[in-house]
């Protein structure tokens, strides 16, 4: 959260792909399981207490990371801040003490380490091919890499919560229980998905399509075959769970804690 999230950006530049997968698709997410499992648990009075407080710094840390993945070129550095801005988003749902935001929240965690794991593959793929990660250098990549264009714009898409995608209903369960709680809440919040969709296509178009740059790149080679493998494991299960959500919810409606109810029972009273 703002403003303690620089170090994230830096991190995934500097690790490599595996490091990467590993720290968007699983790290990242044991915060939020933390607020879910013992920040609620043990502190249920404070944390309805200091809420507005996360409200205001989760919303400063959407808006803010969201402009600096716009302005960003190097493609690590783009899917590292809408990563912030994405894991604020949650923040929000969870704070929410409501059973749609958490839920939602839960979601959001699962579809975010699906398809931030992929785009940091792809983005892995390019750079082992081109040695670097500067999309200014690509273009028209569409045309002689099929396989990875098919897949990297399906990743883009859920990125920027598509209908039909995982991140769509995660994002959607949390907007109906921000309207409840704060209407200005909500539109702040709902500026991520028009960032969202702004620098996720700014991707897609500068790499993918356009003018092929022949000058900088030497040679074309499309999946091998781990690697198409392993990203696109990512994108039927993004496409599943996003056609069939209740495959997850139900799972996770039958293991909502209790306290969420005592939560709630408090700023009631």
């Amino acid at each position: 959260m703002f403003p303690v999230h620089i170090w994230l950006p830096e991190a995934h530049v500097e690790a490599p792909t595996a490091g990467s997968v590993i720290l968007a698709g699983i790290l990242l997410k044991l915060g939020l399981f933390a607020l879910l499992k013992f920040l609620f648990p043990g502190l249920a009075i404070a944390s309805s207490i200091y809420a507005p407080i996360v409200f205001f710094l989760a919303s400063i840390a959407i808006v803010y990371a969201s402009c600096s993945t716009l302005a960003q070129i190097d493609m690590k550095k783009m899917v590292a801040y809408s990563s912030v801005a994405h894991m604020n988003f949650a923040v929000l749902g969870m704070f929410s003490f409501n059973f749609y935001g958490i839920v939602g929240s839960i979601l959001l965690m699962l579809a975010h380490g699906l398809v931030s794991s992929g785009l940091f593959l792809c983005v892995g793929s390019l750079y082992d091919r081109y040695k670097t990660r500067l999309f200014i250098y690509y273009g028209g990549l569409i045309r002689l890499m099929p396989l990875f264009s098919s897949a990297f714009l399906t990743l883009v898409l859920a990125n920027m919560s598509f209908p039909g995608t995982f991140n769509f209903i995660g994002e959607l369960l949390i907007f109906f229980s921000l309207i409840s709680v704060n209407a200005l809440l909500c539109i702040i919040a709902g500026t991520t998905m028009i960032f969202s969709a702004a620098y996720s296509l700014a991707l897609y178009t500068h790499t993918m399509l356009g003018e092929l740059n022949g000058f900088f790149v030497k040679y074309f080679s499309d999946f091998s075959r781990r690697e198409f493998y392993m990203v696109n494991i990512l994108v039927i299960l993004t496409i599943l769970f996003g056609i069939f959500p209740n495959l997850v919810i139900l799972l996770i409606e039958s293991n909502i804690p209790t306290y969420l109810d005592l939560i709630v029972l408090f700023i009631v009273t």
